[in-house]
């Protein structure tokens, strides 16, 4: 007999095939990998995406509500990979802070590939904890 969690695991990739549409589509389309592809899990994750997300935010000094889900593997365009999801709230230039944004991050052999900006699909039952590394970033 199949446990419910099981059964949840096992029907995700329907629900998320079917809302991805839109240009993103290519992306979007993301299942629950069975566990039969050679992905290297990307132990240095926390590492890697500390040093990106340096250079990505135009002021890495002050981000808020910061939150990470661990890696995950997924299909993602088609194809195995890693993907670990963050939350976080940035500084703008004037002190003030800009809404609560999703990033999907793409791991392949076990590096940090890219990040997909539009996440919802990618990141949709994503489990968060508190990042505060990514809070006490400078420049």
């Amino acid at each position: 007999m199949i446990s419910a969690k099981r059964a949840l695991i096992l029907l995700l990739p329907i629900a998320v095939a079917a809302c991805a549409g839109g240009e993103d589509a290519r992306e979007a389309v993301v299942t629950m990998d069975n566990g039969s592809a050679n992905q290297a899990y990307p132990g240095n994750h926390r590492t890697e995406l500390l040093a990106f997300m340096k250079t990505y935010l135009n002021n890495p000094v002050g981000v808020h509500e910061a939150s990470l889900a661990e890696p995950v593997q997924r299909t993602v365009g088609g194809r195995p990979r890693y993907v670990s999801c963050v939350r976080f709230s940035p500084r703008e230039s004037d002190g003030s802070y800009r809404e609560l944004r999703e990033r999907a991050i793409l791991f392949v052999n076990g590096r940090l590939d890219r990040v997909v900006e539009n996440a919802s699909d990618v990141c949709a039952g994503a489990v968060y904890a508190p990042f505060p590394d990514l809070e006490k970033l400078t420049r």
